[in-house]
């Protein structure tokens, strides 16, 4: 009985474990990204980083040191709005991301002087060890505290667009005050690479679309749709023409982006002059995707 019991505290702590260390991991990765890549090539990190790349510019203080600092008054002002558990997590993040930061310093070790390879190589490394800290619900503190209170009111915006847009104030910021403009530049390029990389951890590959069919032949299309090679389901909303006033029927699927070809053949087949829209779903969650149950 006492096993039983004490098992889900026992999964709960070896979850708990599993986040943190890949919390670590990612900080690492991180690390690697901005040591080796993008610090020695000037390219600005954005966020409280960037402000101490800046800072470091001009006073060669540690950058990891300077994050800790700065970030200070910032987890004091998301005590209450972000909750413990995000917060510690945060906290967790922002230590072992900065202290790993100034260790790989100590290496020297830089792995390409090419501006644009370490954009891209680097955008892609820094995107995957922040969206793997993200994806457990922890930060590296800085602009990313700031990014999640501002979803918390603006939650349609995706959390990398938020973090691109503060990182690309900062980066303009770097190019006034250094006059280095074309590090600026490669800068706003390694950030669009990392936002899409983060993106892609947090939400996915668009790999799924929603589909609106406004047809005459609803009726034959659904049970095409339903029953035939589609073979997904259906659901039907009532419209009225603006300019005819006549009642339609629209029918809503969502579909794999690769049965696209066999939508529009299954359409064609039965109604040429049906008019169709298909737009991306960035998640869908459902039978016959992915399980709600399964979101962090």
């Amino acid at each position: 009985m006492s096993v039983k019991t004490n098992l889900p505290g026992k999964q709960r702590i070896w979850k708990l474990v599993w986040k943190y260390f890949l919390v670590v991991i990612g900080s690492f990765v991180y690390s690697v990204a901005f040591q080796c890549f993008l610090f020695p090539n000037e390219i600005v990190a954005g966020g409280v980083t960037g402000i101490a790349m800046i800072l470091n510019y001009f006073t060669h203080w540690p950058i990891g040191m300077m994050v800790v600092v700065m970030n200070i008054p910032l987890f004091a002002l998301a005590w209450r709005q972000l909750g413990t558990d995000v917060l510690i997590g945060s906290l967790v993040g922002m230590a072992v991301s900065s202290a790993f930061v100034d260790l790989m310093s100590l290496t020297n070790l830089v792995l390409t002087t090419d501006p644009m390879l370490a954009t891209i190589i680097g955008g892609v490394i820094k995107g995957a060890g922040l969206g793997m800290i993200y994806y457990y619900g922890a930060t590296t503190g800085g602009i990313d505290i700031v990014a999640k209170l501002l979803r918390k009111k603006y939650s349609q915006l995706n959390f990398g667009t938020i973090v691109l847009i503060l990182d690309v104030a900062i980066i303009a910021g770097y190019a006034l005050v250094v006059g280095n403009y074309e590090s600026a530049m490669y800068s706003v390029i390694a950030m669009f690479v990392v936002t899409k990389v983060i993106d892609l951890f947090l939400y996915g590959i668009d790999n799924s679309c929603v589909c609106y069919i406004i047809s005459d032949k609803s009726d034959a299309l659904t049970h095409e749709i339903i029953s035939g090679h589609v073979h997904r389901g259906v659901t039907i909303l009532e419209g009225v023409g603006a300019y005819s006033h006549q009642e339609k029927h629209v029918i809503m699927c969502v579909i794999k982006r690769n049965q696209i070809p066999e939508l529009r053949r299954t359409i064609k087949s039965l109604d040429e002059r049906a008019f169709v829209i298909v737009t991306d779903a960035k998640n869908v969650f459902g039978t016959g995707f992915e399980s709600i149950s399964e979101v962090r």
